[in-house]
């Protein structure tokens, strides 16, 4: 066999396997995901009661018609419970701890959190009025969520999620009153698709 042709051979591999070498992949980072959803039809006043939980998803960042059964759904609200998709309540990873703070300076989940899962004795996020996410004024028979609660949220899927309630009633009315149609909830979140725990 020629020799120049050898050489020649060697040295294209050469370049080839150099000319592979220095291209890097490009990661197509998903970006952060922040919204605000509203009214969210918790087993709504206005409509036919069902007793069911209304399922949400971080991920999609929607409603949506799965079964408790499954793992497409993160939390579920009915009335003024609101559940994860964890431990007694569902086959996910969902797990939840609730926070004392203002919603933008909760840049991520800080070290050592430890999260809570639904279980039969007490919820993730805790119910009744002063215990968890929301002060029921009797006089007036109105919901209000309690300021500077924040709920970061390790998701079904294992990410990670923060979400704050803004309101409890339809069209979230800065000042409900005793017209105000409850179990609508508005929440906004945001969601880390990257399974970090930063929320930038």
């Amino acid at each position: 066999m020629n020799t120049n042709f050898k050489i020649s051979t060697s040295i294209l591999l050469s370049m080839l396997a150099l000319a592979s070498c220095d291209k890097t992949e490009e990661v197509v980072k998903e970006p952060v995901k922040a919204e605000t959803v509203k009214d969210i039809a918790a087993n709504p006043t206005d409509a036919p009661s069902s007793n069911k939980y209304t399922f949400f998803s971080f991920k999609n960042g929607k409603l949506t018609s799965a079964d408790s059964a499954s793992t497409k759904w993160d939390i579920g609200f009915r009335s003024t419970t609101i559940i994860a998709n964890g431990g007694i309540s569902g086959p996910g990873q969902a797990s939840v701890v609730v926070k004392d703070g203002i919603f933008s300076e909760i840049k991520e989940v800080p070290m050592g959190t430890v999260f809570a899962v639904d279980a039969t004795t007490s919820l993730g996020i805790p119910t009744g009025s002063g215990k968890g996410w929301y002060n029921y004024n009797a006089a007036a028979n109105l919901i209000s969520p309690i300021a500077g609660k924040v709920f970061l949220v390790k998701t079904a899927d294992g990410k990670y999620a923060k979400f704050e309630i803004l309101s409890y009633y339809k069209g979230a009315p800065a000042t409900p009153d005793a017209n105000s149609v409850g179990r609508y909830y508005s929440i906004r979140y945001v969601y880390q698709p990257d399974g970090t725990t930063k929320f930038e």
